[in-house]
């Protein structure tokens, strides 16, 4: 036999393989078809329809005028008002609102006098986010001189802008804890989704079905040593990020371990799934791959979460990171509480009982 023909027996032989491999041949296809459509139609440098609020102090025609111009730009979206500063900066906060418009009560006599319109209260965690709301400053807005509101000034108004929790823009203190959510999505989800296929590889799993061993207590008991392993990694990271690139924690440590426990939870949970799936360990990192890509470029780490169109949004609501990032930045950022941030935490709590129910469920303890 030839040595092209020898050559040709073992490809044809490896194709036969790949073919029968189901999942494997569902991440050939998939991944760079994902790929394609994450970047191509979901990711959005240019921001636009960032949650906004509207403290309008002056009741003016010129208020609204503004508030109206402020609208029609795109940029910004305004989902609500409030009476006073102190509710707007509860509420950038708790995460509600990215930004918020301060117009003044003096505000007529201010575009009279050709003075400062009034102040943009801005979110500032995010640079991207903070860098679209600060072209805002200088917007080219027109009060038109014919109408009551344009009687003060015919020029376009400027407002000052307070950057909040990173005044100096610095990209660290956005990237550092979200960094967490991507590190944590991949070691816990890739330890976990191997952990069961490599007791059948190793052949561990007789011994398992000789024990009276649940299947739930063996899913928990899978569990416990990863968390430790979590919140080691978390420390490790936020750790040299306050050494380092001085990213320090403005909320409490009690709030931060809830998160990071809720998000361990929901990570290791989803591993644990793609291991009664993945019938090897080659498998299980090629689905962790497949979590692991969307959660990168969908959670709001990379791009701002705003700027995606609806039907990304909905897609990054299935991802646990998406979650986690919020709740991270709004601790450690921010100085929320667990408290203000509960529809998120409670998700990732949901998520991770849904997930280890239905894990136990696929489980069998039998070698087939």
């Amino acid at each position: 036999m030839s040595s092209s023909r020898r050559i040709t027996a073992v490809a044809g032989k490896e194709l036969k393989q790949l073919s029968r491999d189901r999942v494997t041949f569902g991440m050939v296809v998939m991944i760079p078809l994902i790929q394609l459509l994450l970047f191509g139609y979901a990711i959005n440098t240019m921001v636009r329809n960032i949650p906004v609020a509207v403290v309008d102090l002056s009741g003016s025609a010129a208020a609204r005028v503004i508030a109206e111009q402020v609208r029609v730009t795109q940029v910004v979206d305004i989902v609500t008002t409030y009476n006073t500063p102190a509710e707007a900066e509860a509420a950038i906060i708790a995460g509600k609102i990215r930004a918020a418009l301060v117009l003044p009560h003096d505000l007529p006599q201010r575009l009279a006098g050709g003075e400062t319109a009034g102040q943009w209260l801005v979110d500032g965690s995010d640079t991207m986010v903070g860098s679209a709301l600060l072209s805002l400053r200088n917007m080219p807005l027109r009060l038109d001189a014919g109408t009551p509101a344009g009687a003060y000034q015919a020029q376009a108004p400027t407002f000052e802008v307070a950057l909040f929790f990173n005044p100096e823009r610095r990209s660290q203190v956005n990237v550092v804890p979200g960094l967490t959510a991507i590190i944590l999505t991949m070691t816990m989800i890739l330890f976990t989704s191997a952990a069961l296929v490599r007791e059948r590889e190793q052949g561990n799993m007789e011994l398992l079905i000789t024990t009276p061993i649940h299947p739930l207590e063996l899913m928990v008991g899978k569990l416990v040593p990863y968390i430790f392993v979590g919140v080691v990694q978390i420390t490790i990271i936020l750790g040299l990020g306050r050494l380092i690139f001085d990213v320090p924690l403005h909320g409490r440590f009690a709030d931060l371990a809830v998160i990071t426990l809720a998000f361990i939870g929901a990570s290791l949970t989803l591993g644990l799934l793609i291991s009664t799936v993945a019938r090897t360990q080659m498998q299980a990192m090629q689905m962790t791959v497949f979590i692991l890509l969307p959660s990168i470029l969908l959670s709001g780490f990379m791009f701002p979460y705003d700027a995606m169109p609806r039907l990304a949004q909905y897609i990054a609501e299935l991802l646990p990171a998406t979650h986690f990032i919020r709740l991270i930045r709004g601790v450690y950022l921010r100085g929320a509480e667990a408290s203000q941030l509960l529809p998120d935490i409670l998700w990732l709590l949901g998520f991770t009982v849904l997930m280890l129910l239905v894990a136990t469920t696929r489980f069998q303890k039998t070698l087939d």
